[in-house]
């Protein structure tokens, strides 16, 4: 039986992002907007957070140590013991209204992190989207990959790494690439689910069986729900959620068989509900995930 509970209460005004560490045994999200970066235990104890500076998209932790942030004024270090930064790189400096989003570690250590338009999201008429999908390489060098996005997210690649997923949540589509791992480069977009009108499919994550798992954020429908879709882009299985808004989703615990999901309290049409801006743990799946990769660089 699924079981879905409140892991912690963390009143979070936009939370994204759970990365569980197998390392540490430990679970990692933000808050964008707050902006944080928050740390428990599987069972919700041991709750940490750090203050930023500016708006956090996403990050990985690093091999050497710390981590690499995607935050509104670029790619950064951090050191979780001081708290300091280091600027790696800014690819969108001077760009009015157009800061880094989601991101994931791929096989080879690289970071690719995309960024979010909002002069395209707020816009009541259609303009050029200026969000780019980067990928930032060990060598610490930034490389566009893909161009015209408005909002980036849910970034993540098959098991075989052949196939690179990307969500424009603006357009409600899930796309896939041919990715070519030695490269790190992308070809061949396709649409791998459509979903319907203002569902927007968010953060997403792959598990050991190969199925990705998308967050729906229900905040103008009111169905905040898990899917699960098959490698053919068929729709396999929905877990509704106790909050209408749901941004991402991460396997973590002993076993990487808990669900983590994070949501956010951004008003939409839906009803506000007291689930909204926690962390929750979703138990029972009778599924794993697989472990995160960390930045090599």
């Amino acid at each position: 039986m699924v079981d879905v509970s409140i892991c912690v209460n963390c009143a979070n005004t936009l939370g994204e992002g759970p990365l569980w560490d197998v390392t540490e045994q430990r679970l990692y999200w933000i808050d964008s907007m707050a902006p944080q970066i928050w740390r428990c235990a599987v069972d919700g104890s041991d709750v940490r957070t750090w203050e930023l500076p500016s708006m956090i998209g996403s990050m990985a932790l690093r091999e050497k140590g710390g981590a690499v942030l995607a935050l509104a004024n670029g790619f950064h270090f951090f050191d979780f013991e001081s708290g300091a930064l280091e600027l790696i790189a800014h690819p969108d400096e001077g760009t009015r209204h157009v800061r880094l989003n989601d991101g994931k570690v791929d096989s080879r250590g690289r970071f690719l992190a995309g960024t979010l338009d909002m002069d395209s999201i707020e816009s009541e008429k259609p303009i050029a989207r200026r969000g780019v999908l980067y990928r930032l390489d060990t060598d610490l060098s930034v490389h566009p990959l893909e161009q015209n996005i408005s909002v980036t997210n849910g970034p993540c690649w098959s098991l075989d790494n052949r196939t690179f997923y990307l969500t424009e949540s603006s357009d409600d589509i899930i796309y896939a690439y041919d990715w070519d791992e030695d490269s790190g480069t992308l070809a061949n977009r396709r649409e791998f689910v459509r979903a319907a009108p203002q569902s927007i499919p968010d953060g997403a994550t792959v598990d050991a069986e190969g199925f990705m798992w998308s967050t729906a954020n229900g905040a103008f429908t009111g169905y905040g729900e898990l899917r699960r879709y098959a490698p053919d882009g068929s729709l396999d299985r929905v877990v509704p959620m106790p909050s209408h808004k749901p941004t991402s989703v991460m396997f973590g615990g002993p076993d990487l068989d808990i669900a983590f999901v994070t949501t956010m309290r951004i008003p939409g049409t839906a009803e506000e509900t007291p689930y909204d801006g926690t962390l929750l743990a979703v138990r029972g799946l009778g599924v794993r995930g697989v472990p995160e990769r960390r930045f090599a660089g």
